[in-house]
């Protein structure tokens, strides 16, 4: 349990330090209003209040695009967001017909939640698991998974919160790494149960690596490793090998 406790220190240290972290600038690309007016939010959503209205002529500043919503500075310096269907229609300040980024990759490293579906393999049992992450900066990402194992003579569930840290996140095929905590349960089959075999639960600790490459869209492809640790009540380490490949969409 020490471990685990060292782990958790060890996330809210890193979550801390990310608060720090630098959001890279994207490229600006500046526009005129051709809409009467256009509504500008505090945020991408419909749902966020409009503190501002753009009227029709006026030069906006495009600084990055976030499903379906685009962040904007005006020429008196407000920075908000406006709907992709308020600018259907724009010019560019030379007065040609502008067509605006769709969701490309720049989308991807602005994402902020991604879920994902995953195959492969515990200890060469076929393994099948769903993970949901919070992307916190461009670097950092805090990821809940749960999977389940089912051999010929046990079924194993298991459930891991981790930290993911993407060390090159502007490449379109990018390394990270990982570090997680959380545990295993280990029920036999029920010919080792007859036999004397008895279900458990064991604390897990989690270090991997893997590669995302972006596809399309909202799609990322994902290969993974983790080398998972885990605690026995005879205070014994077991050590367990995993093998994923995946597929997660962003918003």
């Amino acid at each position: 349990m020490n471990k685990v406790s060292l782990f958790i220190g060890f996330v809210l240290l890193m979550l801390g330090v990310s608060c720090f972290d630098e959001a890279r600038a994207a490229d600006e690309l500046n526009v005129k209003v051709v809409e009467q007016y256009v509504d500008m939010h505090t945020g991408p959503a419909s749902e966020f209040p409009v503190f501002h209205v753009i009227k029709k002529g006026e030069i906006v500043s495009v600084l990055k695009s976030h499903t379906g919503w685009y962040k904007i500075r005006t020429a008196d310096e407000k920075l908000g967001w406006i709907a992709k269907s308020a600018m259907a229609a724009t010019l560019g300040i030379d007065d040609r017909q502008l067509q605006l980024p769709e969701r490309n990759f720049s989308s991807y490293t602005d994402r902020t939640w991604e879920f994902g579906v995953h195959g492969g393999q515990l200890e060469n049992v076929s393994l099948m698991t769903v993970s949901a992450a919070w992307v916190l900066t461009e670097n950092i990402a805090v990821e809940i998974s749960a999977g389940q194992a089912l051999g010929d003579f046990s079924d194993n569930k298991l459930w891991l919160v981790r930290l993911q840290h993407y060390t090159f996140p502007e490449w379109q095929l990018s390394p990270y790494f990982t570090l997680g905590a959380g545990q295993i349960r280990t029920e036999p089959s029920a010919t080792l149960v007859q036999s004397g075999a008895e279900a458990r639960t064991n604390d897990l600790l989690e270090v991997g690596a893997g590669a995302r490459y972006y596809l399309t869209k909202n799609f990322v492809f994902r290969a993974e490793y983790k080398r998972l640790t885990a605690l026995t009540e005879r205070d014994e380490l077991e050590e367990l090998n995993q093998w994923t490949l995946g597929l997660s969409v962003f918003f």
